[in-house]
């Protein structure tokens, strides 16, 4: 039989040697690059960080951030914001855009927490997944960062557009492309992948002018058509 070459695909879903090498090229240059990088959402404790990030869909963070000290002066806890009126919570909200539906799914979602977990987060996807206004996204963003527990890859416009660009993946469905990128990176490096992911695509490959040449993955993005692999 001939031997595997470097090509050849691996018994891990298809992902090829080369794939994998690709991968672990760009985790250790973007941890060289953004060492300190983490999430931009500003909170104190898991619920805040729930809460936020029900907030952060279809907002920018600092929007959110401007939003939030209020919001959480008013009700610090899950038990408070569950007894608060929706018309209460959607004046505080109204600048992060869509706050109807924002507002109902925040309180839907502290009222789970009082109701099934004593007002606690709960530390699983399959349970975070049940509260409304909390998705799969969301419930990776809370298990990666209140809990260092690493669920998944979070996927937001930033990992979507550059993981396609690093040749990563080739879908635009965010789940496909979790589960590609889930497939092709060390499980130890799925939380900091998507927040230095995330600060590159805002300091650097920036949708719509990319700065290439200050790029630390010139090298390995394949649009330039460079592939030295380490």
């Amino acid at each position: 039989m001939p031997r595997a070459t470097a090509k050849s695909k691996s018994s891990d879903a298809g992902v090829s040697s080369d794939q994998r090498r690709r991968a672990g090229t760009i985790v250790r240059r973007l941890a060289k690059t953004y060492p300190d990088a983490e999430c931009a959402l500003v909170h104190r404790n898991p619920y805040e960080l729930v809460a936020a990030t029900i907030l952060s869909a279809q907002c920018t963070d600092e929007r959110v951030n401007l939003t939030t000290p209020a919001l959480f002066k008013k009700y610090p806890t899950p038990e408070k914001l569950a007894r608060a009126k929706q018309a209460d919570v959607e004046k505080l909200v109204q600048s992060c855009g869509f706050f109807r539906s924002k507002a109902k799914s925040l309180l839907g979602m502290a009222r789970g927490l009082v109701e099934n977990h004593d007002g606690k987060v709960p530390q699983d996807l399959d349970s975070l997944v049940k509260l409304p206004g909390v998705g799969r996204k969301t419930a990776n963003v809370v298990l990666g960062v209140a809990f260092g527990i690493p669920s998944g890859v979070v996927v937001d416009t930033h990992v979507k557009r550059i993981s396609n660009l690093l040749g990563l993946t080739r879908s635009k469905n965010p789940e496909i492309i979790e589960r590609d990128l889930m497939a092709v990176l060390p499980k130890k490096h799925w939380i900091d992948y998507s927040h230095r992911l995330i600060h590159h695509g805002r300091q650097i490959c920036k949708a719509r002018k990319p700065a290439c040449t200050d790029c630390p993955l010139l090298s390995v993005c394949p649009r330039v058509g460079l592939d030295p692999l380490e």
